[in-house]
């Protein structure tokens, strides 16, 4: 949709005035709320983006994509209690979300718990074996612990998926 194009095209004001118009037309369009709400996220407008994830959540429950979305917001600001809660949520609606594991192993990583972030990316790499950053993120997990051989070998991995990974 036009919304989208103008978001990807890093016009936000534009794409969030085209889901304003869309939402006065149906106030009940799920996609339009997930949508804006992803143009605010990427304008840095997180509260705009939680709410309007908050109102696609209360239309449509069943939305993974906005739980994980929302939670991505949430730890934007700092919220990593509530982001582990959204990607808990969006996981249990559909436990093959490679990506939300691996958000949700970065959140528990930012908190200290690095055990259960390996435990996260260890999960999003078993549903997509081909996650550059899930084995960078496990990988600096590792190092955290002390695991500096193990940690290589997921840095290793990271650059053989994706060479141009420059942080692993």
């Amino acid at each position: 949709n036009r919304g989208l194009a103008k978001t990807r095209k890093d016009d936000y004001d534009a794409a969030i005035a085209d889901y304003d118009r869309a939402i006065a037309i149906n106030s009940d369009d799920a996609a339009a709320y997930f949508s804006r709400g992803l143009a605010k996220a990427d304008r840095g407008d997180y509260d705009g983006a939680i709410a309007d994830y908050d109102r696609a959540i209360a239309i449509n429950p069943d939305d993974a994509a906005a739980y994980g979305n929302r939670g991505n917001a949430k730890w934007r600001k700092g919220d990593y209690d509530g982001a582990i809660a959204d990607y808990d949520r969006a996981i249990s609606i559909n436990p093959n979300l490679a990506e939300a594991y691996g958000n949700r192993g970065n959140a528990k990583g930012r908190k200290g718990d690095y055990d259960g972030a390996i435990a996260d990316f260890d999960r999003a790499i078993a549903i997509n074996p081909n996650d550059a950053a899930a084995y960078h993120n496990r990988g600096i997990a590792k190092t955290r612990k002390g695991d500096y051989d193990a940690a290589t070998a997921d840095y290793n991995r990271a650059i053989a998926i994706n060479s141009r990974l420059a942080e692993a």
